[in-house]
């Protein structure tokens, strides 16, 4: 499965930008953001969002496994 952005059409968006969408917008998303997108879209900055994949990682989140 190739998931791009649907927004700005980069491709090859790696796990931890999938989980991260999954996690914020909901596991059944289909369509993903890259982390530039997703920041814009929510208002926030992409090291915010990184911050966040860390914490969710250290919280042993199974999408970021």
């Amino acid at each position: 499965m190739k998931n791009n952005c649907v927004i700005c059409g980069k491709d090859h968006l790696d796990k931890d930008t999938i989980g991260i969408n999954k996690k914020i917008l909901g596991e059944d998303i289909e369509n993903f953001y890259c982390l530039d997108c997703l920041a814009e879209y929510l208002g926030c900055t992409v090291d915010e969002l990184l911050d966040k994949i860390e914490e969710f990682k250290e919280e042993g989140c199974k999408l970021f496994v």
